[in-house]
């Protein structure tokens, strides 16, 4: 099966080496210069530069690029896609259809660890192209089918907005083990190893109980704990959620 993805940010570039091993992949893009960086990075691709008029009639489209840009390029595709696939945060299936001709229509919220085969992504639409949808993108990672868009947009706040909320909290901890003492090439090797391991333990244990099993009585870890609770650190986490949430509905409402 070919897809075509029609963006060439970071995000199109981390699903373009996530599935080029297991489709044919073409991306099209407005920036030939970008294109063709990519290539060097992903030889297996297509490139494309973006024409005025581009025809899309019977492909399957990944539509990937960002949210405020999606009239300008809709208004240069031409033709009817076979299914349109759109990663766009907060952008309802009610506004693609409107703007793309397709047979279905599915929207998708996949992550950065695409590009490493480890995204989580949920996927909402069309139910005649569900199982195709989950095909396609559990070759990325674990891939997760909700009924609903608000389902979707709420997913996006914690799977597609979380590896940033990770990030900081990785890179924290590793600045934490810097000040410590601790060299950085060995403070991050272990943080890598902490996520990595901990990752597993979350596939059979409840948070709480893993918290539990290391925070003995007055120790080391209670010590630290007890510094992250005083800023408020769940109640901080969950606004954060909230917040990514609010702004996929604000986009999708533009």
């Amino acid at each position: 099966m070919k897809l075509t993805l029609i963006g060439n940010g970071f995000m199109a570039q981390a699903l373009a080496k996530g599935l080029v091993n297991n489709f044919e992949v073409e991306v099209i893009g407005r920036d030939i210069n970008k294109l063709e960086k990519l290539k060097q990075y992903i030889p297996k691709i297509e490139i494309k530069e973006l024409s005025d008029i581009e025809d899309i009639s019977n492909k399957n489209i990944i539509f990937c690029v960002k949210p405020y840009a999606l009239q300008s390029v809709a208004a240069r595709l031409e033709g009817n896609a076979n299914i349109l696939f759109s990663i766009l945060a907060g952008t309802t299936l009610e506004s693609l259809k409107k703007q793309i001709k397709a047979k279905y229509y599915i929207r998708t919220m996949p992550n950065v660890a695409a590009s490493v085969k480890k995204s989580a992504t949920t996927i909402t639409g069309d139910k005649e192209a569900a199982k195709i949808a989950l095909d396609i993108f559990s070759f990325i990672g674990k891939a997760i089918w909700v009924d609903t868009e608000k389902q979707l947009d709420i997913a996006t706040a914690v799977a597609g907005s979380g590896p940033a909320f990770l990030a900081l909290i990785a890179e924290s901890m590793t600045d934490g083990a810097v000040k410590a003492g601790l060299d950085r090439k060995t403070s991050s090797e272990l943080v890598h190893g902490l996520f990595e391991g901990f990752s597993e333990l979350l596939k059979s244990s409840h948070p709480a109980i893993i918290k539990d099993s290391v925070m003995s009585p007055g120790g080391t870890t209670a010590a630290g704990v007890a510094v992250l609770e005083e800023g408020a650190i769940r109640s901080n986490f969950i606004k954060a959620v909230e917040a990514a949430h609010n702004k996929a509905i604000e986009i999708g409402k533009k």
